[in-house]
């Protein structure tokens, strides 16, 4: 009798998704249900950095799933976010449009910081994403996918009214609150209430997505699994923390942080061992990736300079890993610069889809994931980044910015092969970066090589017309020059 009153629930469950589906006329009305399409699950980790997991050559943190995912899959060494801070870059991966497009630049107003040391009236923010772009689960569910998001939303209320059939504790809140990595939880979400008292949440996020993922059956399902960790607050269990409170290093030695690493570690581990034990590997694509750099108070990125919210390379380059059975080559490392724009069009290439946003600002990089070309050759492209805003400084002492107030300043940055070039409106200023040679960041050499610089420069002048993107110019009256924190 239990198990007949257990079946029956997950029936019911099911029907509802359908039911999702068929009632959203803006995404599922023509979903064909005749092909064949992988499932896909794509991990966006909240402000796990580059050097965050042993990926890239971190002694500190302890990450055998991921790195058991990258002995599977393609990892990207050059894998870029869309922008340096969490909701701007997951409007990009989920819209496939660059910052200009949607307007959404940083979390809350764009006048961060103290008044009188902002030059410039910044760009007005935007804090959701519009109901008329179609987001990556709106274009899949046109092809007949089921989506559930499992975890933090942050650009609307709820990511159902954004094309998924289920969402497990997603609102427009970035961070699970005072002590909110373990229950009683502080989210909305009424299937989390009642939970027993001191789960953790990406547990049970991954325990939400994993009866999801066994529901569909024979549905191609999408699961964005966009757990909070390892967000602040930071907290951990005592026996995680325990055990690195004697391995860190002088770079990387937060104990806290390492158990909360960890803990996303084990629950990669868990899905992995899902769709494995379920013969689903052959037929399901795993993107695993973060929203942001790593938060450098409580992370050193180095080699790579500062960390979240700055456009130097600490702030926007992220672990990116691609796995694809008997698709893509096993235990593949690619050089090649790729950035979460990518995500869209990829995965729309991929299930064949003719609807979705137009424009997109990335681009598939489908046939360098499964050697339809030659995966050593350099991919022309350049990467742009826009942000006509502010962004106060975490810590002055370690930030490692320009200068000590702000993360990031109004400007806007490129990237063109090896090239970095940014550019500060308040000032003017430029500072040019031979990334190959130099990847901290440490050498500027705009006086050394103006013609370089002119290029580059040229290329972002051309970008920023053709998106129309913002400038701001207005001067603050509120600006001093001589303003100094007491």
């Amino acid at each position: 009798m239990e198990q007949f009153i257990k079946q029956s629930q997950i029936t019911f469950a099911i029907a509802i998704i359908f039911i999702f589906n068929a009632c959203n006329t803006k995404t599922q009305s023509d979903a064909p249900k005749t092909k064949h399409l992988p499932n896909i699950v794509l991990f966006n980790v909240d402000d796990m950095g580059w050097m965050d997991t042993q990926l890239h050559g971190s002694s500190f943190y302890q990450t055998p799933n991921i790195m058991r995912l990258a002995s599977m899959g393609m990892t990207f060494t050059r894998g870029y976010a869309g922008a340096a801070n969490c909701a701007p870059s997951r409007a990009c991966m989920l819209s496939g449009q660059n910052t200009p497009r949607h307007g959404i630049y940083t979390v809350a107003n764009s006048e961060r910081g103290k008044s009188p040391t902002r030059k410039l009236i910044p760009t007005t923010n935007k804090t959701e994403l519009a109901d008329d772009v179609i987001t990556l689960a709106e274009m899949l569910a046109h092809e007949g996918y089921v989506s559930g998001s499992f975890g933090k939303w942050h650009l609307s209320e709820d990511p159902i009214l954004q094309g998924f059939d289920l969402n497990v504790g997603g609102e427009k809140r970035g961070n699970p609150g005072k002590a909110g990595h373990f229950a009683p939880y502080n989210l909305k979400d009424t299937k989390l209430q009642n939970a027993p008292e001191g789960e953790n949440l990406t547990n049970r996020l991954t325990q939400e997505a994993l009866s999801f993922m066994e529901r569909a059956e024979d549905t191609p399902f999408f699961a964005y699994m966009t757990y909070y960790a390892v967000h602040t607050p930071l907290q951990t269990t005592p026996e995680l923390k325990s055990k690195y409170e004697t391995l860190g290093n002088d770079l990387q030695h937060n104990a806290t942080y390492a158990g909360m690493v960890e803990t996303v570690d084990n629950n990669i581990g868990r899905i992995l061992d899902y769709i494995e034990t379920s013969n689903k590997l052959e037929n399901t694509i795993i993107i695993f990736t973060s929203d942001n750099g790593g938060l450098r108070k409580i992370s050193s990125q180095h080699p790579l300079r500062a960390g979240k919210g700055s456009y130097y390379e600490g702030g926007i380059r992220v672990p990116f890993l691609v796995m694809w059975k008997n698709k893509i080559e096993a235990g593949k490392i690619n050089d090649q610069m790729i950035s979460q724009l990518d995500i869209y069009p990829t995965l729309q290439e991929i299930v064949g889809s003719n609807n979705g946003n137009t424009p997109l600002d990335g681009k598939s990089i489908l046939p360098y994931l499964v050697n339809e070309s030659n995966p050593e050759e350099q991919v022309e492209r350049d990467l742009f980044f826009h942000f006509p805003i502010y962004l106060q400084a975490y810590d002055p002492k370690t930030d490692d910015g320009r200068d000590p107030l702000f993360r990031t300043r109004p400007g806007s940055v490129v990237i063109s092969d090896n090239w970095k070039l940014h550019e500060y409106f308040e000032d003017g200023g430029l500072e040019l970066y031979n990334l190959k040679e130099d990847q901290g960041e440490r050498i500027n050499l705009i006086e050394k090589m103006p013609a370089k610089a002119k290029e580059i420069k040229d290329k972002l002048d051309t970008w920023r017309a053709e998106m129309n993107a913002p400038v701001p110019i207005e001067v603050n009256p509120e600006y001093d020059a001589g303003f100094r924190f007491e």
